[in-house]
């Protein structure tokens, strides 16, 4: 049985940054949290916790120390509440969030109504959409976008793990939905990469396994383009892996998601390596 890694796969910079921003931040002197889940792995939110970064979900849930931004951003108002609270803040938001953030704001400042090509309930569509202000609107499906009303400004930007294929499709219907389009795609070009790496793995193997947090929005768009070129498993760590999974493949693909750490990668794609020995 052969086992492939995927060409692209597994932390992002944007990730690497929030972790180093995290572990940079320990201090058993005082309480230390992250506003939410720094990213979304378990077993790295855990480990970050053994070593005294907590997580709060709310400004409200501190009342001293420092607290640290994740990864996916927020919205202008919970900087306001951070100084308000005298509290110390060390952000790591990805480079690439703050630049959705910014360029809808943009978008908002100079009259064009913003659409966030995105998923509604994901923290950093959250961000982006406060950024953009309350005329914002988020879209998820092609679905959604024909159901928009004709406007006279349209300002278009991405959720930045989004998938690239959906982007377009969706971008294609709003086309028809205005005289005048502003289109800024701000999805990463590490989320394209990986995209694009899985999608050939997938289209060469007989069962591909996608690694990553369950609530990790990019490892399950990974895992729904995968599964249009073959079976598919969606885990977390190598645990998780079962015999009858295995029956009659051949080739085995392996890809991760933005914030699956390398360990756990690791000991998936060795226990797949040895799989005939379980």
């Amino acid at each position: 049985m052969e086992v492939i890694l995927a060409d692209d796969y597994g932390f992002c910079y944007g990730v690497k940054r929030a972790i180093k921003t995290a572990l940079s931040n320990v201090d058993l002197s005082r309480r230390v949290c992250t506003l939410g889940p720094i990213i979304h792995n378990p077993q790295m939110v855990k480990s970050l916790a053994d070593k005294g970064i907590g997580v709060v979900e709310t400004v409200e849930d501190m009342d001293c120390g420092k607290i640290i931004i994740r990864s996916h951003g927020v919205g202008p108002s919970v900087y306001e509440k951070i100084q308000a609270k005298g509290l110390e803040l060390a952000d790591a938001t990805c480079p690439h969030v703050k630049k959705a953030q910014m360029s809808a704001k943009t978008l908002a400042d100079e009259g064009f109504k913003v659409i966030i090509i995105g998923e509604k309930d994901h923290p950093e569509v959250k961000s982006i959409k406060e950024w953009a202000g309350e005329n914002s609107l988020v879209l998820c499906t092609e679905e959604e976008a024909q159901a928009v009303d004709f406007m006279p400004r349209m300002g278009i930007v991405a959720q930045t793990t989004f998938s690239a294929d959906s982007f377009n499709k969706i971008v294609s219907i709003l086309l028809n939905k205005s005289y005048d389009i502003r289109i800024l795609r701000t999805i990463c070009t590490a989320t394209d990469k990986r995209q694009s790496a899985a999608i050939k793995l997938a289209r060469q193997v007989d069962l591909m396994i996608v690694i990553g947090g369950r609530n990790s929005a990019n490892t399950t768009r990974l895992a729904q383009i995968c599964a249009e070129h073959c079976a598919v498993h969606h885990i977390e760590t190598a645990d998780e892996l079962q015999n009858d999974w295995f029956n009659n493949i051949k080739k085995i693909g392996i890809t991760a998601g933005a914030s699956t750490p390398d360990w756990i990668i690791k000991e998936v794609y060795e226990k797949c390596k040895t799989w005939q020995a379980y």
